[in-house]
This record gives structure tokens, sequence and C-alpha cells, in this order.
């Protein structure tokens, strides 16, 4: 399986990266569907790296379309299974990103979008060492009965969902929300009433402030 790599922006500033922040997409896309969030954040963290894998899978429902696992069977057993696998390549991106960049990766920062959250929340709870912040737009918590066992520390986590969001139920984010408060992990979340399958300005807005205030946190920054 190929190393994961995608479109990188920043730091705004044009210095040097203080932090950097994975942008991790939903079905059916690739890396360049995130990566232009970059510039808007980039004015809340301006020593932010951004970077936006191509998740490592093609799809078979889009000609450029990528995937971070198998949808086609969608029991919770198959697809635990499926982030499961991919954990190994997010976890060597992060490292040779923050190698290149000359950073800890306790500077890391995650954010998703549908699957790419469900990816972001899985990897980022179970990580040997926890990224500075999860950002979970759209998405759900995978395995949950496993989080206990296997939670590594406690990131801060924002969960972002479109209460008319029909692709992935908002359901998705307020059990994940509860999961987490049962685990002790300090969790943001915010529900727009009328937002489908999406991310809308507040959405955005809710997460500059969230990097800006995870970033402030950093020893360094």
């Amino acid at each position: 399986m190929a190393e994961l790599d995608g479109p990188r922006w920043g730091p705004a500033s044009k210095g040097k990266p203080r932090q950097v922040v994975f942008l991790l997409h939903g079905v059916g896309a690739d890396g360049n569907d995130l990566i232009d969030l970059a510039p808007q954040w980039g004015r809340a963290v301006p020593d932010a790296l951004f970077v936006a894998p191509h998740a490592p899978f093609p799809y078979a429902g889009a000609p450029f379309g990528r995937q971070w696992f198998d949808l086609t069977d969608r029991t919770p057993a198959r697809m635990e299974a499926g982030v499961r696998a991919v954990v190994p390549l997010l976890d060597a991106l992060i490292a040779r990103e923050c190698a290149a960049a000359g950073l800890p990766e306790t500077h890391v920062m995650l954010m998703g979008f549908s699957q790419g959250a469900m990816t972001a929340l899985f990897c980022g709870l179970r990580r040997a060492t926890p990224p500075a912040a999860i950002l979970a737009y759209s998405g759900l918590l995978l395995a949950p009965d496993s989080l206990g066992a296997e939670l590594r520390a406690r990131p801060p986590v924002l969960l972002v969902h479109g209460e008319a969001d029909e692709v992935v139920p908002a359901a998705g984010s307020r059990a994940a929300e509860r999961a987490l408060r049962d685990a002790g992990i300090p969790v943001e979340a915010a529900y727009s009433p009328r937002l489908a399958h999406g991310i809308d300005d507040t959405g955005l807005s809710l997460g500059a402030l969230f990097l800006q205030r995870a970033a402030a946190g950093l020893p360094g920054t």
C-alpha cells in the first residue's frame, strides 16, 4: 500500500511551521476537497502547515474519488476492521510530516469530514502521542465499545453536524458526544438546524476558534 500524500498549504506566516493540521476528506473526494479550508483557518493559526492527504483506496462511485476504507459492507465490525487497517498509514504520514517540519507529534491537529471524521476520531484517540485537538464534522465514533481499553489520552474534541444530514445522521455525533463525555474526554458539540451533509460558515468559524485555542496551548507557540 502506497504512502499517503496530498496537497499542502501554509504556513500563512511564511515562517517555520509550529503546528501541522491534517485534513481528512470524505468518501468520493480527495485531498483537494478540503485544502481550500486552509487559507481561512490559516488566519486563526498562521503558523500552521495544512496537509490534506488523499485516502489510500479508490472509490468506484467517483472517477477521481478516494476512500479511507471500503463501505460496501457497513456493518460495525467491517467498518472497524477497515479503519484499523488505515491507522498505520496515517501514523506514518504524521511522523513523516512532523519530522520534516522539525516538530514533535504533540503539535498535530486532526480534522476530518464524514468518513474522514470517523478516521480522525478513531486514530487520534488511540495514538501513543495524542494530537493537540480533533475536529470531526458530520461523522460518528467507530468502535465505541473498545475505546475505554484503547484510549491513550484525552485530547479536546470538537463535533459539528447538520441536523438535516441524511447521509450520516446527526445522531452519530450525538452518540459520539455521549461516549466521549463518559470517557472523560473534553468535547464541544454544535448542531446546525438546517444544514445537510456539509460544512457551513458557522462550523468553519467554530473550527477556526478551536484550532486557535489548541495552538495557543502548545509549548513554544
